[in-house]
């Protein structure tokens, strides 16, 4: 199936309405039936400001990035995307085509979106 590859960029303290926006993302996206999304932490980075950001004992708490990525049809990235921007988070991502599917599925695969 064609679709795409969404990944969010979201600093690891950050919150919406008392709730980390990483977590926020994968309940809004589960609620809407993606399939699945997946959250990672950096280890290491750096933003716009180009200061570099090292998870180190003495680095701050909140400073680094966790990248909240899904594999998604158009429509429902465009649906997510619906939903950030209407909550008014102000957040980088990045959406590129991918071609998934599932190889041997069995009876408990959801069906994949036409």
């Amino acid at each position: 199936m064609q679709g795409s590859f969404l990944r969010f960029y979201v600093h690891e303290g950050l919150r919406h309405e008392r709730r980390l926006v990483w977590e926020w993302l994968l309940d809004e996206a589960n609620g809407l039936g993606i399939r699945g999304g997946s959250a990672f932490r950096a280890m290491a980075g750096f933003g716009r400001h180009h200061v570099l950001h090292e998870s180190t004992f003495f680095e701050l708490a909140g400073t680094l990035t966790v990248e909240v990525e899904f594999i998604v049809s158009d429509e429902e990235a465009h649906k997510l995307l619906q939903r950030v921007e209407a909550a008014g988070i102000r957040l980088f991502y990045a959406c590129t085509p991918a071609l998934f599917g599932v190889i041997n599925p069995d009876s408990q695969d959801p069906p994949l979106p036409d």
